[in-house]
C-alpha cells in the first residue's frame, strides 16, 4: 500500500514545517506542501509545493485541484492563520474533512470572532470598528476605558494596544494606522486591514488552550497557563507553561467556554489554538483559530501512547488522515517554552551564553532563530521573536524557573539602528 499523503499548507517562513517533515517521515506519511513560494520559478525551494495566494483563493484553489487530481491526499492541516482558512477551503472543495471554509474565516477575522459570539450570546467584551484613514482626532469610543485596540487579522499580539484615557487611544490608532500601511502588511492584500478593533479591555490572567476537533466536538490536549502578567500597553507573550495550575472547577469552565465557541464558530474538524482571560467576570474567550499552536512552540507538547512518545505534529498528521488519537495523552511531566522577547530595535551582531542556557537543569533546548544581521522589531510592530527556549520539569513551578534561568544567561549583541542622513 502507498503511504497516506497528507496536504500541508504553510507560509515559506513558517517554523513548524520542518517538524511537520520529520513527523512525516517517523509515520511514514508523504507530506504534501501548498505554500505561497514564487510561481514563476521552477520549484525555487526544491519542495515540489503547491504554489498558492492567501490573497486569490479561487485560483489557489483551481492549483490545488489540479495538483491532487492524479495525485489524491488522505487529508489536510496548517499551520498559520491565512494558511489555515485557505485548508479549510480546500477540504471543501476535495471533499476531507475539515473546518469548513465559513467557520475558519470567522475565526481569523477579530470583527467576525466577537460578532459571532455576540450572535450566540457567549461572554465578550463591548467592542466597535474604526475604518484606517477615516477616523476623527480626539476618537470617542462607547466601550469606555481601559480598551485595547486591535488590527483585525494579524495574530502574535501584533498592533495591540491599551488604552487608558482618550489620550493614550489616539497615540494607539496612530501607530496601529501606521503598522496597517507597512509594506509587509499591505503585501498580504486582506480587506480586513482597512478596519480597527476597539474593544473593552478584559481583566485576569492569560491562557491557552489546544485542543483537537472531531465531528465538532473538542477535546482539550493542553491548558497553558502564561505566567508573565499581560496587561498592557503591549501584550508581548512570553512564557506558556502546562499543565494549567488552575483549581479543577476553573478548569473545567475555562474549557467549556472554548467548546461553546467551537460550536458557535462551526468549527468541525481539526486542531484549534484558544485564547481566553479569566478575570472579575469569569471566562472570557478571546480568540479562537482553527489551527494548532505557533511557532515551535508545539515542541512544548508531548504525548504518550501504548508506552511510546509522541510529537504533537505526528498527532495532527494521524488526526488528519481520520487514524484514531482518543487514546494518546499529554506526558506527565510539566513543560514549559519561553518565546524570547526583542528587548529593542536593531540589528543582531550576535548571541552568547546559549551553552550556559542549555545546561541549566531541566532545559530541552535553546533555539535561537532570529538571525546575524537581522533587523530587529518589538512588539507591538514586531512579528517574530529571537527565539525559544524549553524545559521540562516535574511541576509547572519549576519549569518556569528553568526558562527564566536560561533566559537570564543569554547576552544579545543588538547594534542600534542608524539614523538615515
Amino acid at each position: 500500500m502507498p503511504p497516506p499523503r497528507v496536504l500541508l499548507f504553510a507560509t515559506t517562513t513558517g517554523y513548524q514545517v520542518r517538524a511537520f517533515g520529520e513527523a512525516a517521515t517517523r509515520l511514514g506519511v508523504e507530506l504534501v506542501f501548498a505554500t505561497d513560494r514564487c510561481q514563476t520559478l521552477d520549484d525555487p525551494w526544491r519542495d515540489a509545493a503547491i504554489p498558492i495566494r492567501f490573497h486569490d483563493e479561487d485560483a489557489s484553489l483551481r492549483r490545488v485541484r489540479e495538483a491532487t487530481a492524479t495525485w489524491p491526499v488522505a487529508g489536510i492541516v496548517a499551520v498559520g492563520d491565512r494558511p489555515a482558512v485557505l485548508a479549510a477551503a480546500a477540504a471543501d472543495v476535495l471533499g476531507l474533512p475539515g473546518h469548513g471554509r465559513d467557520a475558519a474565516r470567522v475565526a481569523a477575522n477579530k470583527l467576525w470572532f466577537r460578532q459571532r459570539l455576540r450572535e450566540r450570546r457567549l461572554p465578550g467584551p463591548p467592542f466597535e470598528t474604526v475604518r484606517v484613514g477615516e477616523r476623527a482626532r480626539g476618537q470617542r469610543v462607547a466601550c469606555g476605558f481601559p480598551c485595547v485596540v486591535k488590527p483585525l487579522a494579524l495574530s502574535g499580539s501584533r498592533g495591540v494596544i491599551r488604552a487608558d484615557d482618550a489620550a493614550a487611544l489616539e497615540r494607539a490608532l496612530t501607530r496601529v494606522e501606521r503598522l496597517l500601511s507597512q509594506r509587509d502588511v499591505l503585501a498580504r492584500r486582506d480587506p480586513a486591514d482597512a478596519l480597527m478593533l476597539i474593544e473593552g479591555f478584559v481583566d485576569g490572567p492569560e491562557f491557552a488552550v489546544e485542543g483537537l476537533v472531531q465531528d465538532g466536538a473538542l477535546r482539550v490536549v493542553a491548558v497553558f497557563d502564561k505566567p508573565d502578567p499581560l496587561d498592557g500597553p503591549f501584550f508581548e507573550e512570553t512564557i506558556y507553561v502546562t499543565p494549567s495550575r488552575l483549581p479543577a472547577v476553573e478548569l473545567a469552565r475555562l474549557e467549556r467556554a472554548v467548546a461553546d465557541a467551537v460550536v458557535a464558530l462551526g468549527l468541525r474538524h481539526g486542531p484549534i489554538h484558544a485564547e481566553c482571560r479569566v478575570g472579575s467576570r469569569g471566562v472570557c474567550v478571546l480568540e479562537v483559530a482553527a489551527r494548532p499552536i505557533g511557532g515551535l512552540c508545539a515542541r512544548a507538547l508531548r504525548f504518550e501512547e501504548a508506552g511510546e512518545t509522541r510529537s504533537y505534529e505526528e498527532v495532527l498528521l494521524r488526526h488528519a488522515t481520520g487514524a484514531a488519537v482518543d487514546r494518546i495523552t499529554r506526558e506527565r511531566a510539566a513543560s514549559a517554552v519561553m518565546m524570547i522577547p526583542i528587548p529593542r530595535a536593531g540589528y543582531l551582531a550576535g548571541v552568547g551564553g546559549t551553552e550556559a542556557a542549555r545546561g541549566v537543569p531541566g532545559v530541552d533546548d535553546v533555539r535561537i532563530t532570529a538571525k546575524a544581521g537581522q533587523r530587529l522589531v518589538p512588539i507591538p510592530e514586531g512579528a517574530s521573536y529571537l527565539g525559544f527556549i524549553f524545559a521540562r520539569r516535574p511541576t509547572p513551578e519549576a519549569a518556569v524557573v528553568a526558562v527564566r534561568t536560561a533566559h537570564a544567561a543569554l547576552r544579545f549583541d543588538i547594534a542600534p539602528d542608524l539614523p538615515m542622513a
